[in-house]
């Protein structure tokens, strides 16, 4: 693949073989960043799972102590007293039947979809259109609850979902190169530590494989997995 100048430039402060240890790493992709727009800060973690096989299948979500720098916009699935809960509590789109005939016609402009758990069987028959998105609400990451006004504030606070990729990879944002090292260091630990509580019981061997920090138009740089979950320990 081609490189830019300035990518090869940037790539050379890359030590080839190194693992950073956390903080490092993370000064190192901010100072290495070369975008003219604010670039996320993102981590690529290859676990040592199987998801070909559905009890390997790591998924959850987190909320972000510091957030992750974009602010989410919000539908919500719900009726009566739970969407005018929704709508006070700062969703950005509340409905039911006629919320549900806008998907339908190919309108997906959020980010997060919430559903009161009544509202389901509506909400299913979107699947086609939210799954393929990652956008139909599920109650393992929190997004099918009827406490909609808890849902809103994590999910507007900096919660994210995460789920294993075919390879056993999970890629997430942990914020914006404008954020303090620190702040990052800490969205790293805690989504780390979220991923550690979601070991699948019947996993052997190394569970976290490798842990790369890297910003939208950097190098991946990384991180010792060991350092990366003694962070956690607190």
């Amino acid at each position: 693949m081609f490189r830019g100048k300035t990518y090869r430039d940037v790539i050379k402060k890359v030590e080839v073989g190194k693992l950073y240890d956390p903080l490092d790493a993370v000064n190192l992709a901010k100072e290495l960043a070369r975008a003219k727009f604010v670039e996320t800060v993102e981590v690529a973690i290859r676990l040592g799972v199987d998801p070909r096989h559905s009890d390997q299948v790591v998924r959850g979500a987190v909320v972000l102590p510091h957030g992750t720098g974009k602010v989410s916009r919000v539908v919500v699935f719900a009726k009566g007293d739970k969407a005018k809960e929704a709508e006070e509590a700062g969703a950005d789109f509340v409905g039911g039947d006629d919320l549900a005939e806008r998907v339908q016609q190919g309108w997906t402009d959020f980010d997060v979809a919430v559903a009161t758990p009544d509202m389901m069987v509506l909400v299913g028959r979107l699947g086609k259109i939210l799954g393929p998105r990652g956008l139909m609400p599920n109650p393992k990451t929190g997004t099918v609850t009827f406490d909609v006004k808890n849902a809103l504030e994590e999910i507007k606070a900096g919660k994210i979902e995460f789920r294993t990729e075919k390879a056993g990879i999970i890629h997430a944002p942990i914020g914006k190169v404008n954020f303090t090292a620190e702040a990052l260091t800490e969205n790293l630990a805690v989504l780390v530590d979220a991923l550690v509580k979601a070991k699948p019981s019947g996993q052997k061997g190394t569970y976290v494989k490798t842990v790369t920090v890297s910003t939208t138009m950097g190098p991946g740089i990384r991180v010792n997995p060991a350092s990366a979950q003694k962070v956690i320990v607190a």
